[in-house]
Formats: structure tokens, C-alpha cells, sequence
């Protein structure tokens, strides 16, 4: 392709001097923005990592009464979502548009099943009344009650701020979705696609960390 022709792409920003300098700029935003995730979430594993060790047995009691088979469903539905979208970005760079739009909806709407299937999870936590902080916390299993609040406040913040990342990553994928019916993607211009991908994967891989540590702590005391 042509000097000429890049510069003129309808996709290119007027502060770029072509489409590669472009494409190198928005990949390298996209790994810093990473990096200050992977400091955030590490932050939060790492306050679950102290207090499960400080406090194991109130953990393992708390952990057994989430249900690890929707969590295990869960993962499935993620795995299967990053493979759809890393199918999305291999048509986008292709070309081929029908394609693409097909494996955007598709993660979209796995992406939408894992959010059902977690709110399901939380609207069973409201009624059995182990939402710290927004009604009184009542528990009588194993474990000290002040110590298995601490587990859920924990629960709460970082299955909360995953899901959070997860509606995000859903509105990206509409706006992409409308971007490609528009078929501003091209082989040559789909950076859009490969960064949204790469943002994607990494919510699932956040995941993958997540449904070991909260949901099969205490899966063998059953649920």
C-alpha cells in the first residue's frame, strides 16, 4: 500500500503521520493502561491474599456458600468469549466484515450471559443478606460472622470492579459493532478491533484468578 493511500485512510488520526505510526501509538497506550490494571487489580488480590491468610477457616466457610458451579459456568462462558473475540480481530484483519460482525455479537452477548449469570449470584447473596454495608449481614455457618463479612466486602469489591470492567468492555464492543456494519474496518485499518481484543482478553484473564480464589476456597465443604 501506498504512502499516499494511508495517509489519506478515513481511519487515520490527523496527528499521525500514516496508519503504523498510529496503529504502534494506540497499541503502546494500550499496554500502560494495562500495566496500571494489572496494579490496581493486583492491590485487591493482594488484601485477599493477607486476610485469607489471617483469617482461613472464616474464609473457607464464607467461600463454600458461593456456588462454584455458576462460577465454573462462568469461566467457560469467558473462555469461550476470548475465543470468539480473537476470531473477531483475525476477520478484521482480513476483511471480512459480515464475519467480524458476527464473532463482535457473539462475545457481546456471552459477555451479557456472564453479567446475567452474575447478577443471579448477587440478587442470591440481597436475599440471604450477605451484602456488606447495604443491609444488615447475617451468618450462621463455620467461621467467625466479622470475619466472613470481610470475605464478602472483599467478594463484592472485586467481582464488582470485574463486572464493571465487563459493561465497559460490552459498550466498546457495541460501538465496534457499529463501526463495522458502517465497514470502517479494513485489513489495512482495524486497530480499534485488535486493541479492544487485547482489553477483552485481559478482564477474562482477571477472571481466571478470580474463580479459584473466591469460589473453590471452600468448595469441598460443599455448597
Amino acid at each position: 500500500m501506498s504512502d499516499t493511500h494511508t495517509a489519506t485512510h478515513a481511519g487515520l488520526a490527523h496527528h499521525f503521520d500514516d496508519l503504523e505510526q498510529q496503529r504502534e501509538a494506540g497499541t503502546l497506550g494500550m499496554w500502560a493502561f494495562l500495566v496500571t490494571e494489572v496494579m490496581f487489580f493486583g492491590g485487591l488480590f493482594l488484601a485477599y491474599i493477607l486476610y485469607r491468610s489471617k483469617y482461613s477457616v472464616s474464609f473457607e466457610a464464607a467461600s463454600a456458600h458461593l456456588d462454584w458451579k455458576l462460577g465454573g459456568f462462568n469461566t467457560i462462558v469467558l473462555i469461550c468469549s476470548s475465543l470468539t473475540m480473537a476470531l473477531a480481530v483475525f476477520y478484521a484483519q482480513t476483511g471480512s466484515r459480515r464475519k467480524l460482525i458476527a464473532f463482535l455479537i457473539l462475545t457481546e452477548i456471552l459477555g451479557l450471559t456472564f453479567l446475567a449469570v452474575k447478577a443471579y449470584e448477587y440478587h442470591d447473596k440481597w436475599v440471604h443478606h450477605l451484602v456488606p454495608g447495604l443491609r444488615p449481614f447475617e451468618w450462621t455457618g463455620d467461621g467467625d460472622p466479622g470475619n466472613v463479612e470481610m470475605f464478602y466486602w472483599l467478594y463484592f469489591a472485586m467481582t464488582g470492579v470485574h463486572a464493571l470492567h465487563m459493561i465497559i468492555g460490552i459498550g466498546v464492543l457495541t460501538v465496534l459493532i457499529l463501526m463495522a456494519r458502517r465497514g470502517r474496518f479494513t485489513p489495512e485499518y482495524n486497530s480499534p478491533v485488535v486493541l479492544s481484543g487485547l482489553y477483552w482478553h485481559f478482564v477474562d484473564i482477571v477472571w481466571i484468578f478470580l474463580f479459584p480464589l473466591l469460589y473453590l476456597l471452600g468448595a469441598h465443604q460443599g455448597h
